[in-house]
């Protein structure tokens, strides 16, 4: 019983890492990542579609992305995607490859974004201790059905809060890492 709802706060923490580490791979570095596109849709046939499924997407040097796309009608739809996204970047057009040239990131831009790395780890840190939150009273719960002792809930809750710390150290570690990386240019 304990250790299902260890399990399960451990498993709900560390989706909440793949999170965070999802959302800062979005940001921009000044560096070209095809993961910059990969939540983008093109309306194809009628349906809205992944950048990835109707085109192929590759780097072209450390500062370009190609988006080569598999029908030669679709690079309209695709161009007009770009645009319309959130990258905030003009993509070019050479008869049938799209790049997106990556513009260097200036010093205010690059401390705006390091702002924006800590939100969100402290995004994913009140997340993780949400986690807790309801472990802890999970724990309660059952000690108040009295289906575990007094003993049983304190070594919970203190391996609970083991957990709590182990995940928001690991935040705080991949936020670090992704300010570095935009700082070191």
């Amino acid at each position: 019983m304990l250790n299902d709802i260890k399990n399960d706060a451990q498993t709900r923490m560390g989706k909440s890492i793949d999170a965070l580490k999802h959302d800062l791979s979005r940001l921009r570095t000044g560096r070209a990542s095809t993961t910059l596109v990969d939540h983008i849709k093109v309306p194809y046939y009628g349906s809205d579609t992944a950048l990835n499924q109707v085109a192929s997407v590759s780097l072209a040097d450390g500062r370009s992305i190609v988006i080569t796309p598999f029908e030669k009608n679709m690079v309209a739809p695709i161009e007009k995607a770009l645009l319309a996204s959130d990258i905030g970047i003009t993509p070019t057009t050479a008869g049938t490859v799209i790049r997106l040239n990556m513009p260097p990131l200036t010093e205010e831009r690059r401390r705006e974004l390091a702002k924006h790395v800590s939100h969100e780890g402290e995004n994913a840190k009140i997340a993780i201790r949400n986690v807790r939150r309801d472990a802890l009273q999970h724990v309660k719960d059952l000690l108040k059905e009295k289906q575990i002792t007094e003993d049983e809930e304190r070594k919970a809750d203190e391996e609970i809060q083991k957990l709590t710390d182990r995940f928001v150290k690991e935040v705080d570690t991949v936020a670090k890492a992704k300010e570095e990386e935009l700082m070191a240019m």
